[in-house]
This record gives C-alpha cells, structure tokens and sequence, in this order.
C-alpha cells in the first residue's frame, strides 16, 4: 500500500485514480477531483478544500477528516465507503452513492445532503441543513439530529430511532417508514405517505398527518398538533395525549386521551368511516 503522508497537493485530478492508498494529514485545495475515481483509500486527518474531492469512488475508509465549505459538492457517485469523525462543512455531499456509513460526524451546512442515495447508515452525527436525505432508500438513522426543513422528502424504506427533527414538512411522498423513541417538531408532517409507523414518538406539527395511508402510532403524543388526519386512511392511532384538533379522517381508528377540537364538516370524503375514541384505558 502507498502512503501520502503531510503532503499538499494542489492542480486539478491531483492524485487521480489513486487507489489502494493510505493518506494521512494532508490538504488538497486549489484543483478539482483531487481524488476521483480511487478505490480503496485510507484517509484520515486531512483537508479537502475544493470540490469534487471524492467522485466515483469505493471502499474508502475516510477518518477524522474535515470538508471545508469550498469541497461542495464533494462525494457523489462513491459506494461502499465510511466515514467516521468527520466535519462536513461543504453543502450538497452525497449524492447518487449507494453503501454509506457515517458516524460521530456533523454536517453544518447540509443543504441538498444525501439525494438518491441508497443503504445509508448514520449514527451519532448532527445535520444543519434543508433537503436532507431527499430520495433516499434503505435509510437507517439511530441517535441523529437533523435542524432544516423538507427532510427525507421520497424517501423510501427509512428506519429512524432515538432522534431529534426540527424539521418542516418531513417525511413527504415517503414509503416504508419507521420512527421509534424520536421527537419531531416541524409544520406539515409526513403528507402523501404511505406505511408509516411511529413508536413511543413526540411529534408537534402544525395540519400534520394528511393525506396519508396505513398510518399507525404507538404510544405517541401529539400535544400541538392541528388539523390533523385530514382525508388519512387506514389508521391505526393510539395517541396517549390530547390533540388539538383532528379533521376529516378517512377510514380507521384513532385513541386518543382527548381531543380539543373534531372537525367532521362538509369537506369530508363520501363513505367516510373512522372510529374515534377518547378517554383513558
């Protein structure tokens, strides 16, 4: 294996197609793709500070490494590869990768993080940014703070667990979705989802859960949240909480500890029919 050690490199494709190849505390800047089309790299305690550093590349192993703001656009078309300690600070990282780890990472200006990505782990890492995770499949997030709005809009097949989300309009025109021991604060949750189950969750959101099918809650509370369920089928709720206000549910079941207000009007859907319960077990 060869190893770059203390190095700058700088110039366009600097160390293109470099691969089985060991890179510790260097920096790349001035010059694009500096990395490009590598595989198996060990990269640990080094810079990138311009863009493209990473594209189409496998089975690296990127440690204690920082993306400066000028690396955007930095890791797109790269499978099979993980990244641990890292800070991204460059926007629009990740794009179009399949096989990714991140761990113990932050992400600081996240914007357009993560689209049509596919088999993405991240654990222990901080997301600031709007779009994460848009179009991504086979998503698993544990112990994972995300702050910015239209988080995993499209997504598909997602696992979240023990998370925090201030997010607006999260988990839109998704499938397959599972959220477990999480809070979710954001306006409009989850329109136009499909199989979304939500476990021992608190959600605040303001008109959110609407136009949604095979809905379940497990042991959650929706203390604030309005206009909820509205033309929602299929739902299987057991809200342990008062909810503001429920509007319009199609078809199923929703238990609630109280609701403030029940909104059964003009508007609703013909054939409408869904059980709603209040009042302790």
């Amino acid at each position: 294996m060869k190893n770059y050690c203390n190095g700058h490199y700088t110039g366009e494709r600097a160390l293109f197609r470099v691969s089985d190849a060991s890179i510790d505390n260097c920096l790349f800047d001035d010059g694009e793709s500096p990395l490009k089309e590598s595989e198996r790299l060990k990269v640990s305690h080094t810079s990138f500070g311009w863009k493209y550093p990473l594209w189409y590349g496998k089975g690296h192993l990127v440690n204690d490494c920082t993306f400066l703001e000028t690396a955007r656009s930095g890791l797109w078309y790269t499978n099979e590869s993980s990244f641990q300690r890292c800070d991204f600070i460059a926007p629009k990282l990740f794009r179009r990768c399949d096989g990714i780890s991140i761990t113990d990472s932050k992400f600081e200006h996240a914007q357009e993080t993560f689209w049509s990505c596919k088999r993405v782990f991240i654990q222990n890492t901080t997301f600031k940014g709007d779009y994460v995770l848009k179009d991504a499949e086979d998503v698993t997030l544990d112990s994972v703070t995300i702050d910015g709005n239209y988080a995993f809009d499209g997504g598909k097949n997602i696992r979240v667990k023990n998370c925090v989300l201030n997010t607006k309009d999260a988990f839109w025109n998704c499938e397959n979705v599972t959220i477990e021991d999480s809070t979710i604060d954001g306006e409009y949750f989850a329109w136009n989802t499909r199989n979304i189950t939500l476990i021992n969750c608190k959600v605040r959101s303001n008109q959110g859960f609407c136009y949604m099918d095979n809905v379940k809650l497990v042991n959650c509370s929706l203390e604030g949240t309005t206009l909820s369920f509205e033309y929602c089928s299929n739902i299987d709720a057991e809200v342990n909480d008062v909810i503001d206000s429920v509007k319009n549910p199609i078809s199923g079941h929703i238990f609630a500890k109280g609701i403030k207000e029940l909104i059964l009007d003009e508007n609703a859907r013909p054939g409408s029919n869904c059980n709603i319960e209040t009042g302790g077990k």
